[in-house]
């Protein structure tokens, strides 16, 4: 039987996140990042806005030939049309999920890359272009999909752990620092929420009507199947409250890749995302056969 291959595609609509979640879902007309070669896909959208205005987007690029993930920055001007496309952070492991944000002076990248055994903040050089990493940043856990936000003084960290698949897919972990290179303090509740529905992230955390929304994904019928909002109502060093809302709907256009989304993240007027399709065709088997015999696993 072939082995089943989640293929995904990003996408961006020019609404703030406010009004996404306001309507349920992706409405409105979407611009769709390049469409990948074969066993090839662009993932995990995450926006920045330069100091001229032109949006840059870092994404995961993964090859199902290798089964490795790299970031990628993608450069778009004010009429979002792609003006440059080119490499832009790849380490020995995979990396995935690159949150971008502004903090102590800086600009940062917290990619995903529990493969590594733990977790790495990147500083920004040359603009966007040069992203050399900064610290290791200590948690409880080796931490999956690690979320960052600046509230009540405090970084905080939203997070699965990698300790096994049933942690990465349904536990929230929070830790919190003064200082981006820590020490990090993990919540004393933690896992502050079990819940396949509603507890891995699925993008940068928001303040909306004076409320942390953490983007979650709904991991209950498959990975990434779907993105619901995780309005968090009260959140300090010894406490954590929140509730989870609806899943969103996909975006109308979405054709083939209507089986799952799993990162929705806001950068100003605009809400970026990715969304999938599944393949379990023949021409996948081989390829996992021409991988191995290539000697990557």
């Amino acid at each position: 039987m072939p082995r089943r291959k989640d293929i995904w595609r990003c996408g961006l609509v020019a609404r703030p996140i406010e009004a996404v979640l306001a309507d349920a879902g992706i409405l409105g007309a979407v611009t769709w990042l390049p469409q990948e070669p074969s066993f090839q896909f662009l993932a995990d959208p995450f926006g920045w806005r330069d100091v001229d205005g032109r949006l840059h987007i870092f994404a995961e690029h993964y090859d199902y030939r290798h089964r490795h993930g790299t970031i990628v920055s993608l450069v778009y001007d004010d009429a979002l049309e792609l003006i440059d496309r080119r490499p832009c952070l790849s380490e020995p492991w995979h990396l995935s999920y690159p949150q971008v944000f502004a903090g102590e002076g800086a600009v940062w990248m917290v990619p995903e890359a529990h493969r590594s055994g733990g977790l790495t903040l990147y500083r920004a050089h040359d603009g966007l272009a040069d992203w050399r990493a900064e610290c290791r940043i200590e948690l409880d856990c080796v931490p999956v999909d690690a979320s960052i936000m600046r509230h009540s003084d405090r970084w905080w960290l939203f997070y699965a752990p990698a300790d096994s698949r049933t942690t990465k897919l349904s536990h929230l972990h929070v830790s919190s620092a003064e200082r981006l290179c820590g020490p990090w303090t993990p919540h004393p509740n933690n896992p502050v929420r079990i819940d396949p529905r509603s507890a891995r992230p699925g993008g940068a955390p928001v303040i909306i009507h004076d409320k942390i929304m953490l983007p979650v994904q709904d991991n209950s019928t498959t990975y990434g199947g779907a993105v619901r909002p995780l309005w968090i109502d009260r959140l300090d060093e010894g406490h954590f409250q929140a509730q989870a809302g609806e899943t969103l709907a996909l975006a109308d256009a979405q054709g083939a890749y209507g089986q799952g989304m799993h990162t929705l993240s806001a950068c100003g007027d605009i809400t970026l995302f990715d969304v999938k399709r599944i393949d379990a065709s023949l021409r996948g088997m081989v390829l996992d056969i021409r991988r191995m015999l290539a000697g990557y696993g």
